[in-house]
């Protein structure tokens, strides 16, 4: 008999928002048009920040892998003084890694919090069979659904919410990856990170503040006022940003959950030595930016050499500006054999 590995997804909410606190003006002090206290904005925490799963081919045969997730609609920081009622897997977006072996007996079970207004259900791209899982697990609020399937092909998939109207379950934070690592493993790398890039459609125009509903008119019209990583503006950021040190080999597990966009990613100043496109078994390499399509994923492998702060980007540039940026930072000491930043080469203007 396989023996059984249970996968542990849990929810961590950050609290760490101290800047957005000193930012808010004095309740006392403001006023509204008609002469009373302004009533000031609650402070909400962004959503969590899911890790990468650990491998999972640290056992020599397929087992039967039991993942239990959770949708949630809850309240969450989109970018600074901007709020949004996300609808999400286990609190997180993107939901959870999931990681399991190729060959893997995959039991999920889905439950919908009581709390929710709207079903929801699961299509993970690794399924063989017609919905992917969908069918089987339109979830009411209360509920809950089991099914299982066997990781039958390697890669790396998108799993998202399938309940019509699937794009705006999408567009609301519902996806996630599914890592089926093949037999043999990827290659060891010192540490791995887990993105994923989203378009949001807020009703109010880029950083207008306060709670924000969401416009099924800008997602029909594929007009987001938000793309960014990981739920939010800050989501691969500041106390979020990802850490690694020189020398080491970083791997980013990198997917676009959509609803519409897909995206060019890239990290500036660095070059991908090895790239599998999709989710690939065969990898390319010494790339410098990788197309990945809503709804596809892909693995990006690089060794760090010269320490500072490298910028992750959807090099469709205009879109950092609504969001698509984040922070890799690299400690350690300069190495000018490699890179030297210089400096003005005359102080004498002609």
């Amino acid at each position: 008999m396989p023996s059984l590995h249970l996968l542990s997804l849990s929810v961590v909410l950050s609290v760490a928002f101290a800047g957005a606190a000193c930012n808010q003006a004095d309740p006392s002090a403001a006023t509204s048009p008609s002469g009373r206290p302004a009533v000031a904005e609650p402070i909400v925490a962004a959503l969590g920040q899911p890790p990468a799963a650990a491998p999972a081919v640290n056992r020599k045969q397929a087992a039967t892998v039991k993942v239990q997730l959770e949708t949630t609609e809850q309240e969450g920081q989109l970018a600074d003084g901007v709020r949004y009622k996300f609808w999400t897997f286990n609190g997180t977006v993107p939901g959870p890694m999931v990681r399991v072996r190729q060959g893997d007996m995959v039991e999920l079970t889905l439950k919908n919090a009581p709390t929710s207004r709207f079903p929801h259900s699961i299509d993970l791209h690794a399924v063989t069979s017609p919905g992917g899982g969908a069918v089987a697990t339109q979830t009411s609020p209360g509920g809950e659904t089991r099914f299982s399937f066997k990781a039958l092909n390697p890669g790396v998939y998108v799993y998202h919410c399938a309940t019509p109207s699937v794009p705006e379950h999408i567009a609301n934070g519902m996806y996630g990856l599914i890592v089926v690592e093949p037999e043999g493993g990827l290659p060891k790398v010192d540490r791995e990170f887990y993105v994923m890039q989203g378009d949001f459609y807020t009703a109010g125009k880029l950083n207008e503040p306060g709670l924000q509903a969401f416009s099924h008119e800008k997602m029909l019209n594929e007009t987001p006022e938000y793309v960014v990583f990981n739920g939010s503006t800050t989501g691969v950021g500041g106390a979020k940003s990802l850490k690694a040190k020189v020398g080491e080999t970083v791997r980013i597990f990198f997917g676009v959950g959509g609803p519409n966009l897909a995206s060019s990613f890239h990290v500036i100043g660095e070059i991908f030595d090895r790239v599998y496109p999709e989710g690939a078994s065969e990898a390319l390499r010494n790339v410098q930016r990788t197309l990945v399509p809503t709804g596809g994923a892909t693995i990006v492998d690089f060794k760090l050499e010269v320490p500072g702060n490298y910028t992750l980007v959807d090099h469709s540039l205009s879109r950092v500006l609504r969001g698509a940026a984040g922070t890799l930072e690299v400690s350690a000491e300069p190495v000018p054999s490699i890179f030297s930043p210089g400096g003005p080469v005359s102080s004498a203007g002609h």
